[in-house]
C-alpha cells in the first residue's frame, strides 16, 4: 500500500484516503467555497478556457536518492512529502518557494537505456542571483549547460540533472 508522509514526519494514510478527503469543486456551484456567489461564470467565454491554479511537473528518475541530493543539496529544493510503498521509496514531491515539483523511481519497464530529457525543459523565474545559484552547483558538483548570462532583459542559467532533464533560471533586471 502505498503511503504518503511529510518530510522526516509517516503519515499512514494512503494517497487515496488523502484524495478523497478533498472538497470537490464544480464549475456549475452557485456559490464559492467563501460563500459569495459566482458572478463571472454567465459571462465566460464558452467553451470555458482552462483555468489552473498550480501545476507540478514530476520527472521519472534513474536513480532517486541521486536525484533528490542534486535538487536539495545541489538547487535548493527541500523535500516536502515522501511515498514509500512496501518501505521503499517510490518518488517525493520538493518544494522551492510557492512551486513544487515531483521526482519518482523509475521501474525501468521501458528499458533502463531509454533516454531522458530530451526536447523538454523548465523555465523558472526567481528573485534571486542565478550567479549565486551557479557556484552552489558547480560547488556540488552540479553540470551547467549556459553559464549565467544576460539575455531578454534578464539574467539566465541553464543546469542539466543527473538525468538529463534541463531547468532555466530567469532572475528579472
Amino acid at each position: 500500500m502505498a503511503t504518503r508522509q511529510k518530510s522526516k514526519r509517516p503519515v499512514r494514510r494512503s494517497v487515496k484516503k488523502v484524495a478523497a478527503k478533498r472538497p470537490l469543486r464544480h464549475a456549475a456551484s452557485k456559490s464559492r467555497p467563501n460563500g459569495k456567489p459566482r458572478h463571472a461564470v454567465a459571462s465566460r467565454r464558452q467553451p470555458e478556457t482552462l483555468r489552473l491554479r498550480s501545476v507540478t511537473p514530476t520527472y521519472t528518475v534513474n536513480d532517486l536518492e541521486k536525484s533528490i541530493a542534486w535538487y536539495s543539496d545541489g538547487l535548493g529544493f527541500i523535500v516536502s512529502e515522501r511515498w514509500d510503498e512496501g518501505g521503499k521509496l517510490q518518488g517525493v514531491m520538493l518544494k522551492a518557494g510557492t512551486c513544487t515539483f515531483g521526482l519518482s523511481q523509475d521501474d525501468f519497464g521501458k528499458g533502463r537505456d531509454r533516454e531522458k530529457g530530451v526536447g523538454f525543459r523548465i523555465y523558472a523565474n526567481t528573485a534571486q542571483s542565478v550567479d549565486a545559484l551557479a557556484e552552489r552547483i558547480r560547488a556540488f558538483g552540479g553540470k551547467i549547460v549556459t553559464e549565467p548570462s544576460d539575455m531578454w532583459g534578464a539574467r539566465t542559467l541553464t543546469v542539466e540533472d543527473p538525468d538529463g532533464f534541463r531547468i532555466s533560471f530567469s532572475e528579472q533586471r
